[in-house]
């Protein structure tokens, strides 16, 4: 009698051989073809800008056209007003934060964690891009940026899931990744649970891009396009102040 080959190896092998089995046919059935990705060190070691754009402007820029309408009256942004200028509508004054007093753009000179100095209520949007995990004290950080809001005024923020160390900075200087479910308890606290929408943008093929300095060029419309929670780049909040 023929012994088949199911039989053979549940009555020959053992479980932990079974189980190298069974991984070495998924690997057979769907093989990893790494080509450029198989070595130890990024493509680019600019985040892709010198190849193009990173991965996360793509989702970033997206995030703010979609919210395009939020960003009018008295705007507030971090560093330049590149963005403001970019996706504003309606837009009566720009302000640039900026802890460097240094920064000849810098309008608002304050640590965002404690900025005490800064009076309540002035601004109609705060577009806050890729800092808040640079930011030990984050918490603080987000109630400032309540505090700054005027009655009605938009939080448009984004914030890293995975993301390479910002040289610049260096490994001491950066705290934090997020995920959706911090971001939804962290910012309902602040702004309450029903004025707070959090999305997640990216896949695990952008999030391996965007490690390893893909741009976003290098990739299609639909590889972009497809979003998958388990895997986002980045993390996006919308935040209404009440």
């Amino acid at each position: 009698m023929k012994l088949s080959l199911s039989k053979f190896i549940k009555d020959k092998l053992t479980p932990d051989q079974q189980e190298l089995l069974y991984k070495r046919l998924v690997r057979l059935r769907r093989p990893a073809w790494f080509g450029t990705l198989r070595c130890t060190k990024p493509i680019s070691q600019h985040w892709g800008y010198d190849r193009g754009n990173p991965v996360d402007r793509y989702y970033i820029e997206k995030f703010l056209a979609e919210n395009s309408k939020d960003i009018q009256g008295r705007v507030l942004e971090v560093k330049d007003s590149e963005y403001t200028d970019r996706f504003g509508k309606n837009v009566t004054q720009r302000d640039v934060l900026d802890i460097d007093a240094n920064n000849p753009l810098a309008t608002v000179v304050a640590d965002l964690a404690a900025a005490d100095s800064v009076p309540s209520e002035l601004f109609d949007c705060f577009i806050l891009t890729q800092t808040l995990h640079l930011i030990y004290d984050f918490h603080s950080a987000v109630v400032e940026a309540h505090r700054l809001l005027k009655p009605g005024g938009v939080l448009l923020l984004t914030v890293p899931a995975v993301s390479r160390i910002i040289k610049g900075y260096g490994p001491e200087n950066e705290y934090w990744r997020f995920t959706a479910a911090s971001c939804k308890t962290l910012f309902g606290e602040v702004f309450g649970k029903e004025n707070v929408t959090v999305s997640s943008y990216g896949n695990v093929l952008t999030a391996m891009s965007f490690l390893t300095g893909i741009a976003y060029e290098e990739l299609s419309h639909k590889e972009l396009e497809t979003n998958d929670i388990y895997f986002p780049v980045i993390l996006t909040v919308r935040g209404v102040k009440v």
